[in-house]
């Protein structure tokens, strides 16, 4: 009998469909009992560097404690050690051992360096004009009473040597993620702003909201107006005609649900109205999970292993170029208390869309 060494047995080559929902519900089991997360690469995030795989799915980590991590061999991919410069392959599994998420980064101003470097690791695309941002959670677009941190003030250490600085062409609420458009220079900003002015920009959502909807797809079509209450201000339903209320326009379609508890939504905003979806979700009878302003169902209780954040998210963006160099499209990835709840129900985000289909008006 051959005394050679057996060459070590190759894992098959992943299957492009990603795990069984039997699997998907063990492991998201075993995340929640043990703090260990196994994340699947996906197809927009191939070819990244693991340590910027690290930094955008979880932009509240330093670093040096993302370096660390990976150097002591607590990350793995498809089970073996990697090195912070290696590169990802879609459908690979990484095993991300329990994060300590306080490890806060700094963001003052004065460590300009580090704002750079934040913008750097959430930044999805780019190019002499764009930039499109992967926003995370609960990090605020522009500055409001008592809000210090927040992107707007960060994309001013990206002035140029001309002193044009990135600039904001709409916004996203501050508990919703994902894709947020930039323009960095005047001319960018102008043309963008005509984009999104006669409705050529396209925005698909993805949301998780309470039960489900029927009919599975569908459109709602109301008047908002704002109310100021105390120190907030709410959006809400409104009369055709009545002052301060504009029309509001949105598509929804179910993706995936859970029972009868929860639906995945993709939603389409055809309108940009302040909270739009977060209230159209909650005036069809199915409020987004954690809105804290706009979730009002009686005796309802977040399944365990949920986040009560917000489950909104700004999946993807569809915009001609400003210089008519073709259509940038990008989608960002979820958020990680997002990818948290779809891991634990066995979602998976490659699934058909049925929203692309929905009408543009």
């Amino acid at each position: 009998e051959s005394t050679e060494p057996r060459a070590p047995r190759r894992a098959p080559p992943p299957v492009p469909a990603g795990p069984t929902r039997a699997e998907l519900k063990a492991a998201a089991t075993d995340t929640l009992q043990t703090g260990v997360q196994t994340l699947t690469v996906t197809e927009d995030e191939a070819d990244m560097r693991v340590d910027r795989f690290l930094a955008a799915r979880f932009p509240q980590l330093s670093f040096s404690y993302i370096q660390r991590i990976v150097r002591k061999g607590e990350l793995r991919v498809n089970g073996r050690r990697v090195e912070t410069k290696d590169r990802l392959e879609a459908g690979q599994a990484v095993r991300v051992p329990p994060l300590k998420l306080d490890q806060a980064r700094p963001m003052s101003a004065k460590v300009g360096e580090d704002v750079a470097g934040f913008l750097a690791s959430i930044t999805l695309y780019e190019d002499a004009d764009v930039m499109v941002l992967s926003k995370p959670a609960g990090l605020a677009v522009q500055g409001g009473s008592g809000t210090k941190k927040h992107l707007d003030g960060m994309l001013a250490v990206l002035t140029d040597e001309d002193g044009q600085r990135p600039r904001l062409v709409h916004r996203l609420d501050k508990d919703t993620s994902g894709c947020l458009l930039v323009a960095k220079s005047r001319f960018a900003a102008a043309a963008l702003a005509k984009t999104f002015r006669t409705r050529a920009a396209r925005k698909i959502y993805w949301s998780v909201v309470a039960g489900v909807p029927k009919p599975r797809q569908g459109r709602v079509s109301t008047y908002l107006a704002k109310e100021e209450r105390e120190d907030e201000s709410f959006m809400r339903i409104a009369k055709h005609g009545e002052k301060g209320a504009s029309h509001a326009v949105s598509y929804y379609a179910v993706i995936d649900t859970m029972a009868q508890k929860l639906s995945w939504l993709s939603m389409k905003p055809v309108t940009g109205r302040t909270h739009q979806l977060r209230v159209h979700a909650a005036e069809i009878g199915h409020p987004i999970l954690g809105d804290p302003k706009y979730f009002d169902v009686e005796n309802w209780e977040v399944p365990g292993g949920i986040q009560h954040k917000l489950h909104l998210h700004a999946r993807r963006i569809v915009v001609p170029h400003p210089r008519g160099k073709g259509t940038i499209d990008v989608s960002a990835p979820l958020p990680p208390h997002m990818e948290q709840t779809f891991n634990l129900l066995g979602w998976d985000v490659s699934r058909y869309d049925p929203i692309v289909e929905a009408p543009e008006e």
